[in-house]
């Protein structure tokens, strides 16, 4: 009895490391991946506003072609990095996700149900922000909806051991469900018109990577294979090639042989591909979108034209994450649906809302889906710097203020 009792203690402490590794690790790239977006992205601005902003543009406004036989496939270089990296970012974030929802914080209800709800708040109320706004123009409420993980984990490892580790473990949790809704809306509501063929197609490749992971099939290769057919029919299908990254990731198999006995993460598939492809996506991958998508001509013209559009992704990100973060959560532990982490304190959930407004890079993302005009674009992307920059600036002064007042308690 006593050695079925060890095997067991065993068995939950290795599960428990693999959470804690796991949690650590994604904290630890995405904070200095988030460093590099910020330089990046300033250099992007700087560029596009100096002597060499035709040289920009016209660069990611040239064509890359790939052919083989009597095909030919051609892209700008702008939709190569928005297509083809972002389906590979979205396969490493799919992959998270998956993780997180079989042996992370998202594989308890009882783990979960705070974060999820703080998530949901915080993408209904900013995108019902836009839309009172907007009626005219409603596909941007989807922009003020992102959080970019990266820059507010970037923002937290800057302010060290002055932030709860709590609060960082919150706002990860927060981001995967965040990223999952971000999935979600990209796949129901920025596809373009359905091609019925392309999208059988899609479904039937799709059925055979459900198949390789029931009979057992535990190389990569295969899947990886099938993914780039699967990639071609989805981006073919007329809906957003990065869903076909997310789908992939999903049937890539977590469980190794021995997996009911000792939780051996590491020597599953999806584990060996997700670390061969994290440090690619958060140091590769990001900073080109970053690169490519950030540089905007500072022209304020185009934001007092489209003023209406820009209030509604501003307040969406500088207030709508906050209150929808915040009032969810708060109602939530009032009706007894979840229940706060004790360690975290509701003024730092307020300040974790203010973080989560920090849009950048993956409101950016969903800018150029949600609107053909570029002046739009070029103005919500104005939009977006100023209010991500405003909400960062708030979420840290109310940590700081927070973590002054714990030492005088």
């Amino acid at each position: 009895m006593a050695k079925i009792f060890t095997e067991i203690q065993k068995q939950q402490i290795a599960k428990l490391k693999s959470r804690y590794d796991f949690i650590k690790n994604f904290v630890s790239i995405e904070t200095l991946s988030g460093i590099i977006l910020f330089l990046v992205t300033v250099l992007a601005v700087y560029i596009a506003n100096s002597s060499y902003s035709n040289n920009y543009f016209e660069f990611f406004s040239s064509y890359l072609s790939i052919s083989f036989a009597n095909y030919s496939f051609s892209m700008s270089l702008l939709h190569w990095v928005n297509d083809v990296l972002m389906a590979i970012f979205f396969l490493v974030v799919g992959m998270e996700i998956k993780k997180d929802m079989l042996v992370g914080e998202l594989s308890s209800f009882k783990q979960a149900s705070f974060p999820i709800i703080a998530a949901i708040g915080g993408m209904i109320i900013p995108a019902l922000i836009y839309l009172s706004l907007n009626k005219e123009h409603p596909t941007g409420f989807g922009v003020p909806m992102a959080t970019d993980i990266a820059f507010a984990l970037g923002i937290l490892m800057l302010l060290g051991k002055r932030v709860n580790i709590s609060l960082k473990l919150f706002l990860v949790t927060l981001a995967v469900v965040d990223d999952l809704g971000a999935i979600i809306v990209v796949a129901i509501f920025y596809t373009s018109e359905l091609n019925y063929i392309f999208f059988l197609y899609s479904a039937l490749v799709y059925a055979c990577l459900i198949f390789l992971n029931y009979i057992g099939v535990r190389k990569i290769l295969p899947y990886i294979v099938l993914g780039i057919i699967l990639w071609f029919c989805v981006h073919s299908s007329g809906i957003h090639s990065t869903i076909a990254g997310v789908l992939l990731a999903f049937t890539i198999p977590l469980k190794t042989k021995n997996f009911d006995k000792n939780y051996e993460f590491e020597n599953a598939p999806l584990d060996k591909l997700s670390l061969a492809l994290h440090n690619f996506s958060a140091f590769v991958i990001m900073p080109l979108f970053a690169f490519a998508n950030a540089g905007v001509i500072i022209d304020f013209s185009s934001v007092i034209t489209h003023k209406y559009i820009v209030l509604g992704v501003a307040l969406g990100l500088i207030l709508g994450k906050p209150i929808g973060i915040f009032t969810f959560t708060y109602l939530a532990t009032k009706l007894k649906i979840s229940v706060k982490p004790a360690s975290v304190s509701w003024s730092e959930i307020i300040a974790a809302g203010f973080l989560g407004g920090i849009g950048f890079t993956m409101s950016i993302f969903i800018s150029h889906l949600a609107f053909s005009d570029e002046s739009i674009v070029s103005a919500v992307k104005l939009g977006i710097f100023a209010s991500s920059i405003t909400a960062a600036i708030i979420g840290v002064i109310l940590i700081l203020l927070n973590n002054k007042a714990n030492k005088y308690n």
